[in-house]
């Protein structure tokens, strides 16, 4: 009577290690060595057993179509994201590090829409087309950017995007004047801000931009996005230096820093491997303001989703600047004032 369930019990721990776990680990580790040889036997038992899984597969619809259910054919060969994400998490073994957070990246496109990683608009570089010339010629030889938009009067009223390449060809000419320069500024290109990043990752090939303005639900600018900034959510930034990479943020020689309070809220997360919350405001000063309810006065120190900030410069209606210490620790935790 004993030997029925000793027998399961064993069959099972058999069944579980040389039919499932050692094969498939051992198929896993070699797949080609394994899977070459065994397509010699798979392939008869597939046309073999074809009229049995067909069979099989036309009960399982009938019953799918008696209870309402409608499956679809290539459901049955398409994987979700979530489940390339643990193909790939699965695969961390056979593929670099790095290779693997980029194809991760790549998969957290979606999620991500443009107005998450926009330039907003008070730190656009634009140039207005109907200021003095000698300025709108200073602003061109002190640009930090290949492409500037162009505007009258405001940026909200943008007429396109120029690039500097074609300036440089117009100054040489030596017959630089305003109406000249206006024949070189390109059609704009708009994005709406809810855009995910795959998507605008297409449309830039599609349309063969680089460069595009953010509009909001009533038209008006709200940032600008490039090409550049969609890729480094790929790859990463194009440089490890925090101090580097953004303007806005200084690093001190007590390794604090000092940081702008327009300073993305996607930004710090990414520089400095933060997880501060991103589904309000996107900059550093919206985020102290929706926290603090009020206005803080220089000096004000507080702890925000664990880390700690310090007010150093505000004005009447936002914070100016910020320190902030990225490598603070949980035991050095300050009190909060």
């Amino acid at each position: 009577n004993d030997g029925v369930w000793v027998a399961a019990l064993l069959l099972t721990f058999l069944i579980l290690i040389f039919a499932e776990v050692t094969p498939k680990t051992l198929a896993a580790l070699n797949p080609e060595r394994i899977a070459l040889p065994a397509a010699h036997i798979l392939t008869p038992m597939l046309k073999l057993l074809y009229p049995l899984v067909w069979s099989i597969s036309q009960i399982t619809k009938g019953i799918f179509t008696i209870l309402g259910i409608h499956s679809q054919a290539q459901s049955q060969h398409s994987l979700s994201t979530e489940e390339l994400r643990i193909v790939v998490n699965e695969a961390a073994s056979m593929i670099p590090q790095r290779h693997q957070q980029m194809l991760l990246s790549i998969l957290d496109l979606e999620k991500v829409t443009v107005e998450d990683i926009m330039t907003p608009r008070p730190e656009i570089t634009a140039i207005d087309i109907l200021e003095d010339w000698n300025d709108i010629v200073r602003q061109l030889r002190e640009c930090q950017h290949t492409r500037v938009p162009v505007y009258e009067d405001d940026i909200d009223h943008v007429i396109g995007i120029l690039h500097l390449r074609d300036t440089v060809r117009l100054f040489e000419s030596g017959k630089a004047d305003r109406d000249q320069l206006r024949t070189l500024i390109r059609e704009p290109y708009f994005i709406p801000e809810s855009t995910p990043l795959n998507t605008q990752l297409l449309n830039f090939q599609r349309q063969r931009q680089r460069i595009g303005l953010v509009v909001n639900e009533y038209g008006d600018i709200h940032g600008l996005v490039t090409l550049e900034d969609i890729l480094e959510e790929i790859v990463g930034e194009f440089t490890t230096d925090p101090d580097a990479s953004s303007r806005d943020i200084h690093r001190q020689e007590d390794d604090t820093y000092l940081v702008d309070g327009g300073t993305s809220i996607r930004e710090l997360n990414r520089l400095f491997g933060w997880t501060l919350p991103m589904d309000g405001p996107k900059t550093l000063n919206g985020l102290i303001l929706e926290y603090l309810e009020n206005i803080p006065d220089p000096g004000t120190s507080f702890m925000l989703s664990d880390y700690p900030f310090e007010v150093i410069q505000s004005t009447a209606n936002a914070v100016k600047t910020v320190r902030i210490n990225p490598n603070w620790k949980q035991a050095d935790k300050p009190s909060n004032n």
